[in-house]
């Protein structure tokens, strides 16, 4: 096995953990690679986002065949939740993959989840995930997408707005899981196009090998883990915002001794 593959392979060991928890999964692919040296961090930043989507695509099979407690399918609270970050991935995405993908701009991202965490989680909530509503819907859809800023967090951010809303923590997980799969796999189809566009253009075709081992990594890691400790969270959200600062901190003390 490659030196990429390996690393691929253990990224989605991890992002498996990661994407069940609010602490950027994304933010934790990135920044694992930068913080120890690995050769996928010297990567141009398409095929850095082709991998990190690889890994998604993994984590969000596993979820499929896990499975999710039955609920009634919420058409317009899906079309509320899902169409903001649909819109802004379309529309921004490359922007953010050529500017927003820096150290400091990732702690930062991982700094503005973890506030937006604690504060979010300060109430006691009281409504349950069947009260939810439009409303409810496009403040969740516009915090998926500022997900797509490096290090927010899909999950996190998604957690905090149903929080903000009166949810309670377990509810608020309930409804971040239900609108969660139209985004991973959307944004998954949309970069295997995008791949496949530049394919047929001449562009590289290689180096599908970690991909696959990503992916083949997240899903088991992704299922093995779900199937352990579930996919709703019950707790404080404080513990995973403090994971989320010191590992800012990390990416900020390791950039400023490399300069």
């Amino acid at each position: 096995m490659r030196r990429a593959e390996r690393e691929a392979l253990a990224l989605g060991l991890l992002l498996g953990p990661a994407e069940l928890v609010p602490v950027s999964s994304s933010g934790h692919a990135t920044a694992i690679p930068w913080l120890l040296g690995w050769e996928v961090a010297g990567w141009e930043g398409e095929r850095r986002k082709e991998l990190e989507v690889a890994l998604h695509a993994g984590t969000a099979a596993a979820l499929v065949v896990m499975g999710r407690p039955v609920r009634p399918v919420r058409p317009a609270l899906l079309a509320a939740a899902v169409l903001p970050p649909a819109v802004a991935g379309l529309t921004l995405e490359r922007w953010i993959e050529g500017h927003l993908g820096t150290p400091a701009t990732l702690a930062a991202g991982l700094t503005a989840g973890a506030v937006a965490l604690v504060l979010a989680d300060r109430g006691p909530g009281q409504r349950d995930a069947r009260d939810a509503g439009v409303a409810d819907g496009v403040r969740l859809g516009l915090a998926q997408a500022a997900a797509l800023v490096p290090g927010v967090s899909r999950s996190g951010a998604t957690l905090a707005a149903a929080r903000t809303r009166g949810f309670g923590r377990v509810a608020a997980s309930q409804l971040s899981w239900e609108i969660a799969l139209p985004v991973l796999l959307g944004a998954t189809g949309l970069k295997a196009v995008r791949r496949a566009g530049a394919c047929e253009n001449g562009g590289r075709a290689e180096g599908t090998g970690p991909l696959y081992v990503g992916a083949g990594a997240a899903f088991a890691s992704t299922l093995a883990v779900a199937r352990a400790i579930g996919i709703e969270r019950r707790g404080p959200l404080w513990p995973w915002a403090a994971w989320r600062t010191a590992l800012a901190g990390a990416i900020l003390a390791v950039r400023h001794n490399r300069r």
